[in-house]
């Protein structure tokens, strides 16, 4: 397996520091990964259409795929969703302090009115006088969480919940894991997954056993008819150190230039092991990991195309993390993170190049949303991450 490298992406000198390597990259700005219409349809995906759905109120007279008058929506209605770890101060709020929505059900009731059709999940904990009390990671509160959603029009997604820590399984964890499947189906869910990466380790040998522990999870959820999904952060999109010469401990100090994520999608089942990109998070790992040691101790560029990824392994990234952010020399990331729609990431494209629209589940992210000082901010912001999302469309050439 050899790193990837989209060719349209403009090229990188290896002498180039990293802040210069992502504005060359990526561009500053509104600036596009690809510079033309043309070039997007070049690296595009086809989009099927997957057959209509019924429209919610306030999109009526459009489709899935277009808005009259308009050109087409690179996010349906119907896939517009949010993790409610952006909200969780909402969530985790005291009813009983403060008149603003607070709980689950009354969080949902907000998030229905500002468009949201879908919900991850980050947990399945609120404030004690909510309505159901603190703790709903139970068969009895899934029903009430389910009649929530239900309610308002919503549905449930995922959630970044139990994964084993044990391997081989312990009885115990198995049961556990069973039991957050039995939640995710009363939910309605397709998918349940994790907010971490299937290791922090940069060994190829490790990310073999992490392999077969997903490997062994993905299946017994697929025979639950739950899709299990990892996300990542920037580190899972580094280079594997998979040879050249030992270090003290007989490890490998190099690396072929093969991502860690990408070598992961190699060794798992594609039928049973799905991801969830965090688009936010990849474009750091694009900052900060571009150049790599090979195996002959030579200095090897290889630029990080987060888009291309996902064409390449097409269904295997059911979602998507919509996490947005403004470029960034200061903080080692190349990043700043910003309500969605109100930063420099190309959504515009990167939707565009993806496809599948109608079978890709963005969920906007903001980790800074919830503030001390203004208790409204997150649930204001989770509307202006909707209306960016909904505004996208595909440009016209």
């Amino acid at each position: 397996m050899t790193a990837y490298n989209d060719p349209s992406t403009p090229a990188v000198p290896l002498t180039a520091t990293p802040d210069e390597a992502l504005r060359r990259s990526l561009g500053v700005g509104r600036r596009r990964f690809l510079s033309t219409c043309t070039a997007v349809a070049a690296g595009a995906v086809a989009a099927p259409v997957f057959g209509a759905a019924p429209a919610v109120a306030q999109d009526r007279g459009r489709d899935h795929g277009h808005d009259h008058g308009r050109g087409q929506v690179l996010v349906p209605p119907h896939k517009r969703g949010i993790i409610l770890y952006t909200v969780r101060d909402a969530t985790a709020r005291d009813p009983l302090a403060s008149d603003l929505p607070s709980g689950f059900r009354e969080v949902f009731k907000q998030l229905a009115r500002h468009g949201y059709r879908q919900v991850e999940f980050a947990g399945y904990n609120q404030h004690a006088n909510a309505p159901g009390g603190a703790g709903l990671e139970s068969v009895e509160g899934a029903k009430l969480l389910r009649r929530w959603l239900d309610e308002y029009g919503l549905r449930a997604q995922g959630n970044h919940g139990f994964i084993p820590s044990s391997w081989p399984l312990t009885e115990a964890d198995k049961d556990t894991f069973k039991k957050h499947l039995e939640i995710a189906n009363i939910l309605g869910m397709d998918h349940v997954g994790t907010g971490g990466d299937p290791t922090g380790s940069s060994y190829r040998a490790d990310w073999d056993v992490a392999a077969d522990k997903w490997n062994a999870l993905g299946e017994i959820a697929r025979r639950e008819g739950i899709k299990l999904y990892t996300h990542n952060h920037d580190s899972a999109y580094g280079f594997l150190l998979d040879g050249g010469p030992l270090d003290d401990q007989g490890r490998p100090t190099r690396s072929s230039g093969i991502r860690k994520l990408e070598y992961f999608l190699k060794v798992t089942d594609p039928k049973v092991v799905w991801l969830e990109m965090d688009i936010f998070w990849a474009h750091v790992a694009q900052y900060k990991f571009h150049t790599y040691t090979a195996h002959d101790g030579s200095t090897r560029k290889s630029v990080f195309d987060p888009a291309a990824l996902v064409a390449r392994h097409n269904k295997r990234y059911p979602l998507f993390h919509a996490k947005d952010g403004v470029v960034s020399t200061t903080n080692g990331m190349g990043w700043d993170m910003v309500p969605f729609g109100t930063g420099d990431i190309d959504y515009t494209t990167f939707f565009s190049r993806v496809g599948l629209s109608n079978y890709r589940n963005p969920m906007v992210e903001d980790d800074n949303s919830p503030s001390a000082s203004d208790p409204a901010q997150s649930l204001r912001e989770a509307k202006i991450s909707y209306d960016n999302m909904a505004a996208l469309r595909k440009r016209r050439c």
